[in-house]
């Protein structure tokens, strides 16, 4: 649920996964045939592992980093992991790059950059994510919802940001 100011952007769980789904269907839809998903740790994990079910190809991740400071809402310096973790050994072929969002499109710039510029095996890279804010410098190939208005998302997961093991046991009484 979009805020009245478009500040806010709320997110079910039901809502999350139904765009997983629809994100799906428009890579289904574009026939494109791919070998491999790549999926950016941490917010392209949940989709990536969503569209490599539903796809049944292997699921390959890569550690990104940028927000850090204000409790994860502000963007910092952009890590990027020299390693992918894959299955089938070094990444090759058709490569679908999944990601949770297209903020201000740094991080899926760079990691497009280094993939084409450091992954020689790589014959077509495309890129897919649930949502593309307006001030995006990056389009992906792939996307369910534009928000113009850039609001801030908050994904139904991000309650586990502020949880740890002391509250789990309070909350469970262990």
């Amino acid at each position: 649920m979009l805020t009245e100011d478009g500040k806010h952007l709320y997110v079910s769980y039901d809502e999350y996964h139904n765009l997983c789904e629809k994100l799906a269907i428009k890579v289904y839809q574009s026939g494109w045939q791919f070998d491999t998903i790549l999926c950016l740790a941490r917010g392209g994990m949940r989709p990536g592992d969503i569209l490599s079910r539903i796809f049944d190809v292997p699921l390959a991740i890569m550690s990104t980093s940028s927000y850090r400071a204000e409790a994860g809402t502000v963007q910092g310096h952009l890590d990027i992991a020299h390693y992918i973790t894959t299955p089938k050994g070094e990444i090759a072929g058709r490569v679908l790059l999944v990601d949770d969002l297209a903020d201000s499109g740094h991080t899926l710039h760079k990691v497009v950059e280094m993939l084409r510029g450091n992954y020689k095996g790589i014959t077509e890279l495309r890129s897919a994510v649930i949502w593309t804010k307006g001030l995006s410098k990056f389009i992906p190939d792939y996307s369910v919802d534009f928000l113009p208005s850039n609001p801030w998302i908050h994904q139904p997961f991000e309650t586990y940001d502020a949880l740890r093991p002391e509250k789990l046991l309070e909350k469970w009484k262990v």
